[in-house]
């Protein structure tokens, strides 16, 4: 039970932490200042989100996220997320694939040479199938995990700072629900594609409770960091790197080496999320339907890392925003239903 709840855990972490996340930019977007209250929002958000996406995937023994949606919303309402969550996961993944070859550039290597080698990688991952997928989240969160706590607490070891919450300066507290909304749609696409994987709840229960804590507790050690970096953050694609400007090349180079493989396991996760939707309906193997998409999403990431973060991110959030609010509402207009 809890090995199979740790798994699919770290299928959440590896949908959530990616190129946005892991380098700093999507935490910029969406916290910054007086935000510590939409960090504990969005931490029992996140949990209660998971739970409900997993309870109904795994009691519709789903394969792809559509039956997840038709009893979340309804199969009208479904029809138009449908299109839209394909939408998501493209242009996230090339979000994600943009974050590749920018990591990359900051090694030295040209930016769309690591795009090419990033794409490459991706494709070679499902001739696993899924199975590839939850092996490469179960070696490489746990490292990253603890790649980005090391980081982020050897920075405040060396920058003194005092931590204060004040609870009437808590102004950004909205932004639990838009950074709620902008992964609630990965999370759904591939929670609802192993649906048939799942055992019972109490893994339901581990994964989302441990995926909601481990993230609000690093949000919030993150985004007390970026707040002290505040007038150099708008200048940088990867603040992370600032964070990372006085410590010694060793820890450098290996926390750009985490932040690749984050960009990596998310990127995995969209291109998921992107096949089972269609392997049922073209009957290919998934590593054919994800090498069409990756050659599809190759000539949009000239469009840089930076510009799609600070574009797109905004955008799906709210347009999500429904959708959060009737998976958090589902428990109580189904209570008759709910164990």
């Amino acid at each position: 039970m809890w090995k199979a709840g740790l798994k699919w855990m770290y299928l959440i972490l590896g949908t959530v932490i990616g190129a946005g996340y892991a380098s700093g930019q999507e935490l910029w977007q969406f916290f910054g200042f007086e935000s510590g209250l939409a960090i504990i929002l969005f931490t029992i958000f996140f949990i209660i989100s998971c739970y409900v996406i997993m309870k109904i995937s795994y009691e519709e023994k789903s394969e792809h996220f559509f039956p997840v949606l038709e009893r979340l919303i309804g199969t009208k309402l479904s029809r138009i997320y449908d299109v839209l969550i394909v939408l998501y996961l493209f242009t996230t993944t090339v979000v994600m694939i943009a974050g590749g070859g920018a990591t990359l550039k900051a090694l030295s290597v040209p930016y769309w040479g690591g795009v090419a080698i990033f794409c490459l990688l991706l494709v070679l991952l499902f001739f696993w199938d899924v199975k590839g997928l939850l092996s490469l989240n179960t070696f490489l969160i746990p490292l990253l995990l603890i790649g980005l706590v090391y980081a982020l607490g050897h920075y405040h070891s060396e920058h003194a700072h005092v931590w204060t919450f004040n609870w009437h300066k808590q102004y950004n507290w909205p932004a639990a629900f838009t950074f709620t909304s902008l992964n609630i749609l990965s999370v759904v696409a591939v929670l609802s594609a192993v649906g048939k994987e799942i055992n019972g709840l109490k893994e339901a229960k581990i994964a989302s409770i441990g995926s909601g804590l481990v993230l609000g507790g690093i949000s919030y050690l993150y985004n007390e960091t970026l707040t002290q970096l505040a007038d150099k953050v708008r200048q940088i694609d990867i603040p992370l790197f600032l964070i990372l400007d006085d410590s010694p090349f060793i820890m450098f180079l290996a926390m750009s080496f985490m932040l690749w493989m984050a960009i990596y396991t998310t990127a995995a996760s969209g291109v998921f999320g992107l096949a089972t939707r269609f392997k049922k309906t073209l009957r290919v193997p998934l590593w054919s339907l994800a090498f069409v998409f990756v050659i599809c999403m190759i000539p949009f990431t000239k469009f840089g890392f930076a510009t799609l973060v600070s574009i797109l991110y905004p955008i799906y959030a709210l347009i999500n925003l429904y959708l959060v609010v009737a998976i958090l509402l589902f428990p109580i207009t189904n209570r008759y239903k709910w164990d």
